[in-house]
């Protein structure tokens, strides 16, 4: 039995959670994420209690599969759309830089050519002194997504430790060659 799957999500701040046949739509002000779940489980809303119950139709290996993820998913989107989530990128080289440009992100990274990120929908994209980037949303996938594809074009190097690296990463670093031995 997945011990993630049985406990109930509890609808906070203010959160609505709607069911349209196999799709849940969780909503709190402008902010409003849908997910259509699999036939392999059942999703109740009790209003009462609020709270959702994620449940499975047999014991099948799909469906147990899909128990815990189901559950899970439904409690990031009303995380979501109550507190959203954030990820923060901080750019470390000499002359790199960060700029947005209506729904894009340019990356001057020490390329020819300027690379650019689209911002997905539903996420916004904050540069600060052109070496910090905040990346915000309520979608928890899409402002991951946003911030892997940014960090992509050029990954943190063990041996100066340039890069675009999260904030408070820990990039191990490695000495180098040693001269005059």
């Amino acid at each position: 039995m997945s011990r993630i799957g049985k406990k109930a999500v509890p609808i906070t701040d203010g959160a609505n959670v709607k069911l349209n046949g196999n799709d849940i739509v969780v909503s709190k002000g402008n902010a409003t994420l849908t997910y259509a779940h699999r036939a392999e489980v059942t999703v109740k809303v009790d209003e009462e209690a609020k709270e959702v119950v994620v449940e499975r139709i047999d014991d099948s290996r799909a469906a147990k599969s899909m128990h815990g993820t189901t559950r899970t998913l439904i409690a990031n989107m009303i995380e979501g759309v109550t507190k959203g989530y954030k990820k923060e990128l901080q750019i470390v080289g000499v002359g790199w830089s960060a700029q947005v440009k209506g729904q894009e992100v340019h990356l001057n990274l020490g390329y020819a050519d300027t690379r650019i990120v689209p911002i997905p929908m539903g996420v916004t994209v904050e540069v600060k002194q052109q070496q910090h980037i905040a990346i915000t949303g309520a979608d928890k996938q899409k402002v991951g997504e946003c911030a892997a594809a940014c960090r992509s074009h050029r990954k943190p190097e063990p041996y100066n430790g340039k890069g675009v690296r999260y904030l408070n990463e820990v990039v191990t670093r490695k000495q180098g060659k040693a001269f005059g031995s």
